[in-house]
C-alpha cells in the first residue's frame, strides 16, 4: 500500500507546525524523516495515523492491503508499552484478541513473529525479564502480528545503547524485507536513518516543510559491506550539512521559550 501526503498543514491553536508538507512512501519502501527538534515530525506521524485531526491538506493511502492484513496502519514508539503482567507471547496475542482469529490462526501468528524478532526462546518471559533490546523487539512483534499494510515508526530505537541500535537496526532490515511493509520512520540519528531507509525526507524547521529528499542507493542488504562505506557516509554528511543551519536555528527557538 502506498501513503501519500499532499500539502498537508498543521497548526496548535497560533503556532503552525506544519505547512505544505508533500510526500508519498511507495508500497513496501521505508522513508525516514529526520529534522531539527520541534520540526512537527511526530506531529507528522500522528496526522498520518489518525491521532490528530486533519487541518489542511491531504493524507490518502492507494493500493491493496497485504493478505491476512488485520489493521492498515499501526505504530512503533520509543515507549515499549509492554504490559509487565503480561507474557512476551501474551503482550503480542494482546493485539489479536479482537480479531476474529481461531485459536489455531492466533497460535500461528504469534509463533511467526516472535520467531522472526528472535523472541521464541523468551515466549513465557516476563518484561522484566528482558534487556530493552528485546523488550523493543516484543513491542516491534507486537506491531507486524496484525500484518499492517503502514508501519509508523516515531523513534523506537532512541531509547538504546549504541550496540544494541546496531544490532536491532539488523533485524529490522531483516524483517522488512521478508515482509515488505511499507514504512514512514521518524528518527533525529543520521546514521540510523542512512542504515534503514530507502529515502530519506529532510525536513526544515518550524513550520516543518520537506526540503529535500536524498535517496540511499544502497541495496539495504549491501550496507554491511564495507565497500559501501564511503558511499554511505557521504550521505550522511550531505544530510548534516542540509540540517546543520536548521538545527542551530531550532535550537535557538528552543533556548528562548
Amino acid at each position: 500500500m502506498q501513503l501519500v501526503l499532499d500539502q498537508v498543514g498543521y497548526r496548535y491553536d497560533a503556532l503552525s507546525v506544519l505547512e505544505g508538507v508533500s510526500l508519498s512512501v511507495a508500497a513496501g519502501e521505508t522513508v525516514a524523516l529526520i529534522g531539527p527538534s520541534g520540526c512537527g515530525k511526530s506531529t507528522l506521524l500522528q496526522l498520518v495515523g489518525g491521532l490528530l485531526p486533519q487541518q489542511h491538506g491531504l493524507i490518502t493511502t492507494e493500493g491493496a492491503v497485504p493478505a491476512g492484513c488485520l489493521n492498515p496502519l499501526t505504530f512503533v514508539f520509543q515507549d515499549f508499552a509492554l504490559l509487565p503482567w503480561r507474557s512476551v507471547a501474551g503482550n503480542v496475542e494482546l493485539v489479536l484478541e479482537h480479531h476474529a482469529l481461531s485459536r489455531a490462526e492466533r497460535s500461528e501468528r504469534i509463533a511467526h513473529v516472535l520467531e522472526l524478532c528472535g523472541l521464541r526462546e523468551f515466549a513465557e518471559a516476563l518484561p522484566k525479564q528482558l534487556s530493552g533490546g528485546m523488550r523493543q523487539r516484543v513491542g516491534i512483534a507486537r506491531a507486524i502480528a496484525v500484518r499492517p499494510a503502514l508501519l509508523l515508526m516515531d523513534e523506537p530505537l532512541s531509547a538504546l545503547d549504541a550496540q544494541t541500535r546496531e544490532l536491532l537496526m539488523e533485524d529490522l532490515l531483516r524483517i522488512w524485507a521478508r515482509e515488505q511493509t511499507t514504512t514512514l520512520y521518524v528518527t533525529h540519528n543520521l546514521s540510523e536513518a542512512v542504515a534503514l531507509a530507502d529515502r530519506v525526507a529532510v525536513m526544515s524547521r518550524r513550520p516543518g516543510r520537506i526540503s529535500r529528499i536524498i535517496p540511499v542507493d544502497v541495496p539495504v542488504d549491501e550496507r554491511g559491506d564495507p565497500r559501501h562505506a564511503p558511499k554511505l557516509r557521504a550521505v550522511q554528511a550531505e544530510l548534516w550539512a542540509l540540517l546543520k543551519s536548521e538545527a542551530r536555528s531550532a535550537e535557538r527557538e528552543i533556548l528562548s521559550v
